[in-house]
Formats: structure tokens, C-alpha cells, sequence
């Protein structure tokens, strides 16, 4: 209570001291201070706050504490009569919170029988309301705890909440009444039970316009926040009564007259359902009328700006000055009904009211039509780009508008849809975006819109190739330096980026540039030192950096010295923590190692110890109780807060941001320097390992992901080439025990499907690089790993096939879920590899472990199956059957049934994998492929014969089933008619595409002729000439279709043939070869 910080951290301290050695007494003498109406009214308000903190469970203590029951004597102190006493407000909702805090704990175990009871009858009691309000807010904290006890009880409850919610004299009691009801439904087990709380929600709908009507807001805001709450968990639940939900609540977001607060609650809401995909699939966008209604609601939300001289003369491009608040809130819930409804629902919503803003007078309308068009781009990407003449059109001539800050607005669209609709609008309309964005450059009497065109360059060349950006090169450099002598700070940076990336995206083209450029950068980084400079500093960093990048080691090498003396001088000051230069060098310094290679090793003792102390950053996190009146600093834009549960967790992002880029420039160090980053890897390794569980920040995680197979091979390679400081295989052995059980427990707690894919991409890598360095108990553990992923993801699809039966699923859910599925099926891709991998490296010695996930992957070739899935099993087979050879032959009668009709599968991956699957049969399969022979040769007869097998859909699953087909010729000889069969696979010859197979065919026909098979030769030598123009062929490919030992007997072959063959049969053999099949012949020949 004091306001001094000494003794009120000395009063913290005596606090947890009491808390951890005498809770009984600490919590019993908070309670009778609470209870008593004595004690004065601020210490009561305390004795609450205080007694909740000793009555919950602390993270820091052990499970066995946290379950202790309270003592007893507790009790009678928060019995009902200290609410029955009628306490002041404030002082009923503390005795409230410790009453929940202590039925929680008790309720459960049955071990405070009078409590229920109790508030049965006080909620039941309107003659008494805040009696009756308070036995609400309890019922509402502890519906989790209680739901099931309740059930038997559900319409005794339902009536109490039905009376409770039409109290005739009290808000608060309807508030209230509303908490429970939406805390209840929530809790409910199954959907019959929360059927039977359906008939409350108009008389919930009716708490909050009771309390608009007669102008109580704050009430009604805490009624939206309770609705808004149900909406997310319980979207279902308002299904029935939508329209009139829905409807209510966009009239209170169309009154204007209502506080913005309140307008803003109402619209949450409804985007809150629209967002429920889970939940209630496509359940809004059955509501055309109503998202066209919150659509206009936003737009005119949008309005909501004057033209505040502030903004024109603002220093920095993130002034919002003239923005009201309607505005951003308008601006960010465009983009989430956008994403949430899709483009099918939006665009011609968009349609019809962005015209009639474009048509206004008012510059504010064509400010907000044009910001509209930005906002919705990205959940409207595939329907906007079939009408993007019309967008880019509307776009540009807010180009031309006479308000600067309507110019801003299209530059600022212009930039979005750079990145939501790239690359299709760089290709299309590059020739009217660029010039236009160079004009732009030119508004020297407007800053800010100079410095948005800068940065639009940015967004429109980072989807750019080199060749659409190429003509404009010589018009946007210059435009650029211009700009970097600007006097503005904020067009300089805007400059630097632009620069930056369209080096980046131009790479060597920028050489032209290069002389007249980097004086200019160079002297922004030497001279730009004052703390109001620091942001241009750093940008200069990330611009040369990338120029270096783009032009390469040699153009780069002299100035980069010199770079790097002030980089060290820089690293060696003092900074502030929210200096953006630490993290903006993180990156230069890495960028720099990319470019210089090898080169750049001096430098990494400079660079490592900031670098490793960036990436050990602590997460800067608070975590209060979600109903606390600890408030986390809201106001600091660096503290991000979500609510868990009952608790309130503040992060602060900038520490995580830099953390995040740390870990990244280390995995970028590794990859790049390779064995020479071997002497770090004692640091770092330890460092990174247990970020692979880092929830705090996805970022952190995919970087520490990465990282883990470049640090192994950095440390195999230094052992390999005696760069180890004497360190042998088993410091290799040593860091792969401490990586890869490390992963496999990061990827069995990973929520994320993306990043599973990446964990186990990783771990794939990883394997590989130990091979046989894993044991049978780290074998067992990625085996039982995987059989989890695939389980997990398995789940998850039955779940989304759930989802396709709900009443309002339509095309773009479908379309929605079509993307979820493939992500899950990148997860089977990289399980895949995985197994690959482990079958590899353990040949028969992993089939145990194969037996028992085969269980999980057989049925994975059912026809109910999607093809890739389909795919994947039969690619795990196929490894299996040419691995263990033949410890495979037992699974034959199983899976060969599934290659030979998967051969004529109508889906071209599928067959590609099934004809391969079908040549490793027929090479290692022996007596147990003969019988099957026959059919093969049909199968792959079709492959091979069909009108469209050589198109380019279809043209690898051609080339595999024709090298199946030289398998069966080679190793099933006897079981083939071989004078029609081997003629037909010379007649397929050369294939050209799966250049793997190309090299294993071509070698086939090399030793069938180096034999004389007569075969091959054909009667009389007639097939000579086709061998002949093959070999020609193949030879004139490079290294590309044959290795250089198949070349080398190719061109021995040709010499022997003209040594031993008649010339007038080789002048009329060579006779019918294109005329430069003939000359490479000669020279062939002749050398």
C-alpha cells in the first residue's frame, strides 16, 4: 500500500516468506480481515488480492503442496455470511475470487457440502441482487470445476439462469447471470446438454440491449466481451438463432451514437464467428447480407481520419498521426474477414461499394477504398488475381489523386499486393507499377510518400526476377541515390531498403552499379553516429551486406575490410537494448561471412561471443491471473499478451526478435563455414538444443531445427579432414547422442504440422550424417517417433473429414481443408525419408522395427486414400525391396499386388513410383517375381505404349517403367518372348528425363552389346544402326544421361565397331544419323 518501492518490495518479500513457511495461519488471518466489515475498506481490498495468491497454486512449488487441502478452519470465515453482510462491491468480488480459489481446490474431492447448496438459493433470490450477483460470478468461476456434478441439476440451473437473466431491477445480476450462462455452456460435455441451454440465449441477447437501452455501456461492453467469449469456444451453440444473433449485433456496430469501445465489441464478434472454421465451418458465409453489412460497417470505420499536420512532417514512416481509432481497428478486422470468409464471399461484396468510394468527393473515401484494397488482398488472393486489371487499375489512379496522402494509400496497396498476388502482378504489370512507383519518388514536396515508394520498390522486387527488373535498373539506382542525399532521415531508410533489395533481387546485374553506389553507403555508415541516426545506420548495414552479396567476393573484397573494421569497432561499444543496430549487425555479419566464405574465418572470434550471448537471451515474460488487477504494461508496444487459461502471459517480443535472429545467423555460420565452424560447436551446440523446444517464439525453434544437421556435419567434417583439434568419430558419436534424442522428444511435443515437417526433415539429415553411429535403442526411439507422427497426423485428418460434415461446410472450406491436407502430407513425405533412410543404413537389420510400423503404413495403399499418400507407401516398399533384397521377399505377397495395379494408376506420381517399385522387384525378386512376370510386362506395356506418355506430366513415369521393363529383359530373360520384348525396350531408348534411371539403362545397354547379346543386336545386326544413334545421342548429353565409366565403353564399343564391321554397312549405318549426330561421331572417331 505504500507508495514507497523499498517497503513495498519489503512487504513482497514477507509476503512469499509467510506464504511458503506458515500458509494455515497466513491464509486464516487474511481471511477474517476480508470477512470482517471492521477492517477498513483498502485493506480488505488487499486481504482479497493477498489471500487468492496463498489460495492458488504457485508454478515454482511441488505438485504435492499445490494439492494439499486448505485448512478447514478457512471455511466458516468465507462462508456465505461474508457476503450475506452485504460488503461494498469491490470487496464482494474479492470474497468471490477466494471463495472460487478455495471451492476449486475443495468442490472436487466433495469437501464443502454446504457451499452448492448456498448458492442455489442466493442465485435464486432476486430480492436480494448483489447477494445474488455474487453466487452468479462464483457459479461462473467454477462451472469448469463443477460442470459434471451439475448436470443432474441442468434444468433446475437452466431456470435459475433464465430468471436470473430478467431480473427487472439490476444489470449487474443479468451480467452475471450472462458470465455463468456462457461459462456453463462452455463447459457442458456434449452438444444434447448445451441443447438444452439453447432457449437462454435470447434472454442473453437481452441482457445487452437491456443495458444499451437504458445507456448503461460499460455493462453492455462486459455483455459483448461474455458473447464474444462464447462466439470462439461455442460458435455452434448461436447457430440456430444466427440471423437475429448476428443481426443484433451489427446494428450496435452501425449506431454510430454507441461508444467506439462498444462498436468495437459488436464487430469483434462477428468476426470471431466468421474465424470459428473449426468449430462451425463456413457457418457466416451462409450470411451474405450480413458480412456485406460489417464489410460497409468497416469501410465507414475507415473514415476515421483527418489530415493532421503532424503526419506530413512526421520523422518516421510508422507516424500515424490523424488516425482515429475506429480507423486501425477497421484496418486489421478487413484483413481477418478477408482471411476468415475467403474471396468468393468478399470480392463481390468489394465490388460494389469500393466504386462508390472511388466516385466520392471526400479524399477520405478514396483514402479508405484504396486502404480496403490492401487490407483484404490476402485472404482474397485468388479471386483478385482474375479481375487484377481492374485492381491495378484502380490502384494507379490514386497515383494521380491531389491529396498526398491518398497517394500514400496507393503506394501503400501497391506494395501489399507486391507480396499477396506476386509474382502474377510483377509479370503482368511491371510496366505500369514501376514507372508509377518512380514518379512517386519524384514528390520532393512530400516525404512520406516519397519514402512509401521506396519501400513499395522493396516489396515489388522482392517477387521480381532479375529479367522483369532489368530495363528499369538504370531509372530506380539513380532515383535511389537521389534520394539517399535527401535531408529527410525516413526517405534515406526508405532508400536503403529499396537498394537493398533490388540488389538482392538483380544479383550480378547490380555490378554496373556497384562504383557509384557504395561511397554513398559506406559514408552513411561511417557518419551516420548520432543516436537519432541510429535506424539509417543500420539499414546502411543490411544494404551493403546484400550489395556484397549480389556482386560477389571479388568486387566486393576491398570495401568489405573496411566494413568490417567499423563493425568491429561498433561491436566493441556499449549499446542500448533496444538499439536496432545489435540486431540489423547480427545479420550483416552473416550476410558477409555468406559472401566472403572462407575468408570471413579471422573474424568469427569477433563475432561468436555477441552472437552467442544474443541467441542465450532469456524470454522477458510476466504471468499474472487472467481476472487479476495486476495490469501487464499495456501501453508498452514491445509486450505482447495472450490469456491462457485463467492466466494472463506478457512477452516482451523485441528480446525474442533478437534472440530469434541470433539463432539463425549461428545455423547460417554452420552451413556456410562448414568444418570451420568446428570450434564453436561446443558452445553453440548446447545453446541450440534446448531452443528445439522453445514455445515462446516459432522462429527460435525452425532456426535451432535447422541447425542441428549443419553442426554434425560441421564436426564429421573436421574429423574427416584433420580439423578436429585431435578429436576423432567419437566426439561425431557424442554430438549426435546428445542431437538426435533431442529432436525426437522436440518433434513428439511439437503442436505445430509445419514444423514437424521441418523436425523431421532435420532429423533425416541428421541420421544420414551418423549413419551407423545410432544404436538400437535410438533406432527403437525414432521408430516408435515416427509411428506417433503418423498417428497424430492420421487424427488430425479424421478430424478435418469431421469438419465436412457440418451443415454450412461449402467449396472454400473444402478449399481450406485441400491446403490443411497437404501440409499433413508433407509430414508423410519426410516420414517417408526417414524410414528411407533407416532402411538404408540398416538393411535387413531394421525390419523388425519396419514389421511393426507397417501396421500404420499398409493401409496407407488403400484406394479410400489420397494419391500421395498412396505414393509415399509404395516409395517405402520400394526402398525396402531394394535394401534388403532378400529379407524382403516375405513382404512380396503383400505389397506386389498394390505395385502392379498401382502401375496403371491414373495419377503420374503414383505409377512413377509403382513401375520403379516393379524394376526392383523383377531385379531382386527371383523365383517369387516369376510367376508374376506376365502381368508386369502388361502393366508396364501400358505405361510405356500410352498415346500421352511422353508428355511432361507423365514423362518420369515413362522413363521408370522403361527401366523396369530392361530389368525384366536382363534378370527374367527366360520368362519373356525375348526377340519381340528386347527390340521393344531398345525402341524407348535413350530416355532423357529421370536422369538417375537414364545413367542405369544406358549402362544395361552398354554391357548387354559389349556381351554381343543377340538379342540386343538382332538378327543380321539389324539394330545396330539404333544403337548406334543412341550411344551418338547419349554422348552428346555430357555426364547428364551416363557416367564417364559407361561413356568411356560407349565410345570403345563405336571404336571396335569400326574396326571388326564391314564399311559399307558402317558408312550406311552412320549415313542415316542427323547430320551432327554424324560430326560428333567423326570426332569420336577420329580422336
Amino acid at each position: 500500500m505504500s507508495s514507497s518501492n523499498t517497503d513495498r518490495s519489503a512487504a513482497e518479500s514477507a509476503f512469499h516468506r509467510l506464504r511458503a513457511s506458515h500458509p494455515e495461519p497466513l491464509a486464516l488471518r487474511l481471511a477474517s480481515s476480508l470477512a470482517s466489515p471492521a477492517t477498513p475498506a483498502d485493506l480488505r481490498a488487499m486481504a482479497g488480492v493477498l489471500l487468492r495468491k496463498v489460495l492458488s497454486p504457485t508454478p515454482s512449488s511441488d505438485a504435492s503442496a499445490n494439492n494439499a487441502a486448505p485448512p478447514a478452519p478457512l471455511w466458516p470465515q468465507l462462508s456465505p455470511a461474508a457476503l450475506q453482510s452485504d460488503p461494498p462491491k469491490p470487496i464482494a468480488k474479492k470474497v468471490c475470487d477466494a471463495i472460487s480459489e478455495l471451492a476449486a481446490a475443495l468442490l472436487p474431492e466433495n469437501a464443502w457440502p454446504e457451499l452448492l447448496p448456498f448458492l442455489f438459493r442466493a442465485a435464486s433470490g432476486p430480492e436480494a441482487p448483489n447477494l445474488q450477483e455474487s453466487a452468479l460470478l462464483i457459479f461462473a468461476r467454477l462451472a469448469d470445476y463443477i460442470a459434471e456434478s451439475l448436470l443432474d441439476h441442468l434444468m433446475t440451473i437452466h431456470n435459475l439462469l433464465a430468471a436470473a437473466l430478467a431480473h427487472p431491477t439490476s444489470p449487474d445480476v443479468r451480467i452475471a447471470a450472462l458470465g455463468a450462462a456462457v461459462n456453463l455452456v462452455q463447459c457442458l460435455p456434449t452438444n444434447s446438454d448445451r441443447d438444452k441451454m439453447q432457449d437462454l440465449l435470447p434472454a442473453m441477447m437481452r441482457a445487452l440491449t437491456d443495458c444499451l437501452n437504458s445507456g448503461q455501456e460499460a455493462s453492455a461492453q462486459e455483455a459483448l466481451e461474455l458473447l464474444v467469449e462464447l462466439a470462439g469456444a461455442e460458435p455452434r451453440f448461436l447457430r440456430r438463432q444466427i440471423a437475429d444473433v448476428v443481426g443484433a449485433m451489427l446494428q450496435v456496430a452501425e449506431a454510430a451514437q454507441l461508444e467506439d469501445g462498444t462498436r468495437h465489441l459488436a464487430v469483434e464478434f462477428v468476426i470471431t464467428l466468421a474465424e470459428a472454421r473449426e468449430r462451425a465451418p463456413g457457418m457466416m458465409r451462409r450470411l451474405p447480407q450480413f458480412v456485406g453489412r460489417l464489410f460497409a460497417v468497416l469501410m465507414q470505420m475507415l473514415l476515421d481520419v483527418e489530415d493532421d499536420p503532424a503526419w506530413h512532417s512526421a520523422e518516421t514512416e510508422d507516424e500515424d498521426a490523424g488516425e482515429g481509432n475506429n480507423y486501425g481497428v477497421a484496418q486489421e478486422c478487413l484483413d481477418r474477414l478477408a482471411i476468415a470468409i475467403g474471396g468468393n464471399a468478399i470480392v463481390p461484396i468489394a465490388s460494389e461499394l469500393l466504386p462508390q468510394y472511388l466516385s466520392a468527393p471526400e479524399w477520405q473515401k478514396h483514402h479508405a477504398a484504396l486502404i480496403t484494397l490492401a487490407q483484404i488482398a490476402e485472404g482474397c488472393a485468388k479471386v483478385m488475381l482474375k479481375n487484377l486489371e481492374q485492381v491495378v487499375s484502380m490502384i494507379l489512379n490514386g497515383f494521380q489523386h491531389p491529396h498526398p496522402r491518398v497517394r500514400w494509400a496507393a503506394i501503400n496497396a501497391i506494395g501489399q499486393l507486391s507480396t499477396d498476388l506476386g509474382p502474377d502482378l510483377q509479370v503482368h504489370y511491371h510496366q505500369k507499377v514501376l514507372p508509377a512507383l518512380a514518379n512517386a519518388m519524384d514528390d520532393f514536396q512530400n516525404p512520406r510518400v516519397q519514402a512509401h515508394a521506396a519501400s513499395a520498390i522493396l516489396n515489388f522486387s522482392e517477387n521480381c526476377t532479375p529479367e522483369i527488373l532489368t530495363p528499369y535498373l538504370d531509372g530506380i539506382v539513380n532515383k535511389l541515390l537521389v534520394l539517399l542525399q535527401n535531408g529527410k532521415q525516413m526517405v534515406q531508410e526508405g532508400a536503403l531498403t529499396a537498394l537493398a533489395s533490388v540488389a538482392d533481387s538483380s544479383q550480378e546485374l547490380f555490378k554496373k552499379y556497384y562504383d557509384a553506389v557504395m561511397p554513398y553507403l559506406k559514408a552513411i555508415l561511417m557518419n551516420a553516429t548520432d543516436k537519432s541516426n541510429r535506424m539509417l545506420r543500420a539499414k546502411s548495414m543490411e544494404c551493403i551486406s546484400l550489395v556484397g552479396m549480389a556482386v560477389g567476393k571479388d568486387k566486393f573484397r576491398d570495401d568489405a575490410r573496411q566494413v568490417m573494421e567499423v563493425l568491429m569497432a561498433l561491436q566493441g561499444t556499449a549499446m542500448e537494448t533496444d538499439d536496432p543496430i545489435t540486431s540489423y549487425m547480427l545479420q550483416a555479419w552473416a550476410r558477409l561471412c555468406k559472401c566472403l566464405g572462407q575468408d570471413f574465418l579471422p573474424y568469427m572470434s569477433v563475432v561468436m561471443p555477441p552472437l552467442l550471448q544474443s541467441a542465450q537471451l532469456k524470454p522477458d515474460v510476466t504471468i499474472t491471473s487472467a481476472e487479476s488487477d495486476d495490469e501487464i504494461e499495456s501501453d508498452d508496444d514491445s509486450i505482447e499478451t495472450i490469456t491462457l487459461g485463467d492466466k494472463r502471459i506478457g512477452i516482451r517480443t523485441s528480446v525474442l526478435e533478437e534472440k530469434a535472429t541470433a539463432c539463425n545467423m549461428l545455423c547460417c555460420y554452420a552451413d556456410e563455414l562448414k568444418e570451420g565452424f568446428f570450434p564453436w560447436i561446443d558452445q553453440v551446440a548446447p545453446t541450440l538444443v534446448p531452443l528445439l523446444k522453445f514455445y515462446f517464439h516459432e522462429e527460435v525453434r525452425r532456426a535451432a531445427v535447422a541447425a542441428m544437421p549443419e553442426l554434425l556435419r560441421s564436426a564429421k567434417l573436421a574429423v574427416e579432414k584433420g580439423q578436429a583439434q585431435g578429436r576423432d568419430e567419437s566426439y561425431v558419436k557424442q554430438l549426435s547422442d546428445y542431437i538426435i534424442p533431442a529432436l525426437v522428444e522436440a518433434l513428439h511435443k511439437e503442436p505445430e504440422t509445419e514444423m514437424c515437417s521441418s523436425m523431421l526433415d532435420s532429423l533425416n539429415e541428421c541420421m544420414q550424417l551418423s549413419g551407423r553411429l545410432l544404436d538400437e535403442a535410438q533406432v527403437r526411439a525414432i521408430s516408435d517417433e515416427i509411428k506417433n507422427v503418423i498417428i497424430a497426423s492420421a487424427t488430425r485428418k479424421r478430424e478435418r473429414t469431421e469438419r465436412t460434415k457440418a451443415e454450412d461446410f461449402d467449396a472454400d472450406e473444402g478449399e481450406l481443408l485441400k491446403e490443411e491436407n497437404e501440409q499433413e502430407e508433407e509430414v508423410f513425405d519426410q516420414v517417408s525419408e526417414c524410414l528411407g533412410t533407416l532402411i538404408k543404413t540398416f538393411k535387413a537389420s531394421f525390419l523388425p522395427f519396419f514389421d511393426e510400423l507397417s501396421v500404420y503404413i499398409t493401409p496407407m495403399l488403400g484406394k479410400d486414400k489420397t494419391p500421395e499418400e498412396r505414393r509415399i507407401a509404395i516409395c517405402i516398399f520400394d526402398d525396402v525391396a531394394e535394401q534388403c533384397r532378400e529379407a524382403a521377399l516375405r513382404y512380396y505377397d503383400t505389397y506386389l499386388p498394390f505395385l502392379l495395379e498401382a502401375a496403371n494408376d491414373e495419377n503420374s506420381d503414383v505409377r512413377q513410383a509403382a513401375v520403379y517399385g516393379v524394376g526392383v522387384c523383377a531385379e531382386f525378386g527371383g523365383h517369387v517375381f516369376r510367376p508374376l512376370v506376365g502381368e508386369a510386362l502388361s502393366k508396364l506395356t501400358n505405361v510405356i505404349r500410352h498415346p500421352e506418355a511422353r508428355l511432361p506430366d507423365n514423362i518420369m513415369a515413362y522413363d521408370n517403367a522403361v527401366s523396369a521393363l530392361g530389368k525384366i529383359c536382363q534378370f527374367h530373360r527366360d520368362g519373356i518372348d525375348a526377340a519381340q520384348v528386347v527390340p521393344a525396350w531398345l525402341n524407348c531408348l535413350p530416355i532423357k528425363d529421370d536422369k538417375i534411371e537414364a545413367k542405369v539403362v544406358h549402362e544395361q545397354l552398354c554391357s548387354m552389346v559389349e556381351r554381343l547379346d543377340a538379342e540386343i543386336l538382332g538378327p543380321n545386326n539389324q539394330y545396330l544402326f539404333k544403337i548406334v544413334s543412341i550411344f551418338v545421342e547419349v554422348l552428346g548429353s555430357g555426364t547428364e544421361l551416363a557416367t564417364d565409366e559407361t561413356r568411356n565403353k560407349m565410345v570403345n564399343i563405336l571404336r571396335r565397331f569400326q574396326q571388326t564391321l564391314p564399311p559399307d554397312f558402317l558408312a550406311s549405318t552412320f549415313s542415316n544419323l542427323q547430320p551432327q549426330q554424324q560430326l560428333l561421331l567423326q570426332s569420336i572417331l577420329s580422336t
